[in-house]
């Protein structure tokens, strides 16, 4: 399949991929793009990050049919990136 936008670079799974689910890859993206506590400070406005991590977690709960959970986060990932939300500042900041 061809996604507009997307290189042509892509090339099919390889055999490594073959036994894994589509929900196990769909997992394993979603821990990849999580923030990390580590780097939550760093990375909580960066709304290519919070996107993405939005977006990976979406498709975990599509593919296990939480299709409202889903949705929710599919609307947080657009929020990110239209910019119509933002990071709350840090609850432990200021006291």
């Amino acid at each position: 399949m061809q996604i507009p936008g997307i290189s042509d670079t892509l090339t099919p799974p390889d055999d490594r991929l073959a036994d894994i689910s589509t929900a196990e890859l769909a997992q394993a993206l979603a821990a990849r793009l999580a923030i990390a506590p580590s780097d939550w400070h760093r990375l909580k406005a960066n709304r290519q990050a919070r996107a993405g991590e939005q977006a990976a977690t979406a498709l975990v709960y599509l593919l296990k049919n939480q299709n409202e959970e889903a949705l929710a986060r599919l609307q947080q990932a657009t929020g990110w990136l239209d910019r119509s939300i933002s990071a709350p500042p840090c609850p432990t900041h200021g006291h």
